[in-house]
């Protein structure tokens, strides 16, 4: 190894460790703590040298929003393959909020940030596929050290995802350098499956696709930026949360219709065990309520109960009640 090759790799493993520290001090006190004196403090070298490599703290966030990008990205390579743009939608959104839940303080950085971070993370995935020069079978979103590089977040390293070879469209939308000089191919994703669904006359064909896509973005963002902002959000399961957005856009997936769906024998049944009755009095005779129509208190029988043991009452003697009986009614011959 020569010496200009040593100094190149001791260069770029102390970048790397400048933005591991960087990256460690976001994940556990926030974007706010991060400064080129508490990196330098964490990596045992002075300010001055960070700024060899870094010409502010706002590069290196631009620097962690990038990887963290990357890594999102990967995170929807397996799902161009799935043939439905409905439910390749839906992965895509699923992926999006557990990305946002798995990794907060880097999904803030990137999206609830200073908007120069995104456009630059934006940017970076479009220089990055044009550096790569990637051929129309490969992906140019995850790399290594972009896939391990917000693990932080989550406690644990996230692999690099393999490349993926899928239909040219598909191709299309996850490589930037395929496609037009948006750098935003998660955007370009859900623009293309929008824009299916309105071809086959499951979504408005007079809104633009790109418009669709913007007001999509805006559904699964709204939910894990509340997620992360208000305490009292969600006050359900977060899943059932982005299953009921989903039903909205889409209607209800055949996996969910499946299993809420309920044969009528099935309630029937339910009705039966439960021991109502259609009148809505059970099988001992009570009421439901226990308060009779009139607002007073049931004794406990029901209607027919209640008639047959006054008729009882009237046939049976009182205690002590001396009765004359009857004379038998003479019949002439």
């Amino acid at each position: 190894m020569g010496i200009t090759e040593r100094k190149t790799r001791q260069k770029q493993a102390l970048r790397e460790r400048i933005l591991d520290a960087a990256r460690h001090i976001v994940v556990r006190e926030g974007f706010a703590a991060l400064s080129m004196r508490k990196i330098a403090d964490a990596i045992e070298y002075s300010p001055a040298t960070l700024y060899l490599y870094f010409e502010s703290r706002d590069e290196i966030a631009r620097a962690l929003c990038a990887e963290g990008y990357a890594q999102l990205l990967s995170t929807f390579e397996p799902l161009a393959r799935i043939a439905d743009p409905a439910e390749r939608l839906r992965g895509l959104a699923r992926a999006y909020v557990a990305f946002g839940v798995a990794h907060p303080e880097t999904y803030r950085l990137i999206f609830m940030e200073d908007p120069t971070y995104m456009g630059a993370a934006l940017s970076h995935s479009a220089d990055a596929g044009k550096a790569g020069g990637q051929g129309a079978g490969q992906t140019a979103v995850g790399t290594s050290a972009a896939s391990e590089a917000v693990a932080g977040d989550a406690g644990a390293p996230v692999p690099a995802s393999a490349t993926a070879t899928t239909g040219d469209e598909a191709l299309i939308l996850i490589n930037p350098a395929a496609s037009d000089e948006s750098g935003d191919a998660a955007m370009r994703m859900m623009v293309s499956a929008l824009d299916e669904l309105k071809a086959a006359g499951r979504l408005p064909k007079s809104v633009d696709g790109a418009v669709l896509a913007e007001a999509f973005w805006a559904s699964m963002h709204g939910i894990v930026a509340l997620n992360l902002t208000c305490p009292v959000f969600p006050s359900v399961p977060l899943d059932t949360l982005v299953d009921v957005t989903l039903s909205a856009w889409f209607g209800e997936s055949p996996q969910i219709r499946e299993a809420t769906q309920v044969s009528p024998g099935a309630s029937e049944a339910g009705e039966s065990e439960a021991g109502m009755s259609d009148t809505g009095m059970s099988k001992t005779g009570v009421s439901k309520t226990g308060v009779s129509d009139t607002g007073m208190p049931q004794t406990g029988m029901s209607k027919s109960t209640t008639t047959k043991t006054a008729t009882s009452e009237a046939s049976t003697p009182v205690a002590g009640e001396r009765r004359t009986p009857r004379k038998p009614k003479r019949i002439d011959a």
